[in-house]
This record gives C-alpha cells, sequence and structure tokens, in this order.
C-alpha cells in the first residue's frame, strides 16, 4: 500500500472513531449529570484535535507533492539516485551528511528561493533528522506560495 493510500485509510479510520466516540460524548453530555458532561467533552475534544492535526498532515503532504510535481516539470527535482545505499535502502549516513552539507551551502548562497528549502528538506530527512526536514518543507511552502502571482 502507497503512503497516500495509507494515509487516507487512516483519515477513514479517525472519521469512523470520531463518529462513534461523538455519539458517546453527546450521550454523556446530554446526561445531565457534571460527571458525565465533563467526560463527555473531554471525549469529544480528544477526536477533534486528533482530526485537526490528521487534516493538517495531509494537507501537508498534498503540499510538498505539488512542490515535487513542480520541481519534476521544471527538471530541477533534487536527485538523489546516484548517492550509495545501505542494505536497509537507506542512504548511507557517510554520504547523506555530504548532500547535506552540499546543499546547505547551496542554500545560504539563495535564502531566498524555496526550491533551495525543499532540497535541505529532502537532504535533512536523508540525514535522519525528520523533524527539521519537515520544518524546511513548510517553509519551502510558504515561500513557494508568496511565489504564485495572484
Amino acid at each position: 500500500m502507497n503512503p497516500r493510500t495509507s494515509a487516507f485509510v487512516v483519515a477513514a479510520a479517525l472519521l469512523v472513531y470520531l463518529v462513534i466516540m461523538g455519539e458517546r460524548a453527546i450521550t454523556m453530555v446530554v446526561s445531565g449529570q457534571p460527571v458525565f458532561i465533563a467526560l463527555g467533552l473531554a471525549i469529544f475534544v480528544f477526536p477533534v484535535l486528533g482530526a485537526v492535526l490528521v487534516v493538517d498532515q495531509l494537507r501537508f503532504g498534498a503540499s510538498t507533492e505539488r512542490l515535487a510535481r513542480r520541481l519534476d516539470a521544471e527538471g530541477a527535482l533534487p536527485d538523489v539516485s546516484h548517492l550509495p545505499l545501505r542494505p536497509s535502502g537507506r542512504v548511507e549516513r557517510e554520504a547523506a551528511d555530504a548532500w547535506f552539507d552540499e546543499k546547505q551551502a547551496e542554500l545560504e548562497a539563495e535564502p531566498g528561493d524555496w526550491r533551495r528549502w525543499f532540497a535541505l528538506a529532502q537532504a535533512y530527512d536523508l540525514a535522519g533528522d525528520r523533524n527539521r526536514g519537515r520544518k524546511a518543507m513548510r517553509r519551502a511552502i510558504e515561500m513557494e506560495r508568496q511565489d504564485q502571482p495572484s
């Protein structure tokens, strides 16, 4: 199953959970008993928060995919096919670090280019720092949106 399908399966499961728990929460809230009202509100808040987070991640994934398609159409999609791989399929650490240094230097030369931020995000991911990679990708998405003509 590809990641996109997996994401939608998880989102659908969350929706089913949200409906079931929403019914339970409503039942508790309308009971009129203070303890049940508090529990009902808590039960309702957590799935809603989860749904908001899932929607945010789906939007992030769609935006990342849109940028990748745009870069591919421009012939500027960062190519990592030349990097040596471990038996697990991940890029060898030394090669990932060297590629990261290269992409970071390119970003420092052109910090206002969203394409450089996209490449840095990919470099962070290859180096194993997914948190910083996601931050860099969010920056690329934001900059690309500002770069769009109105």
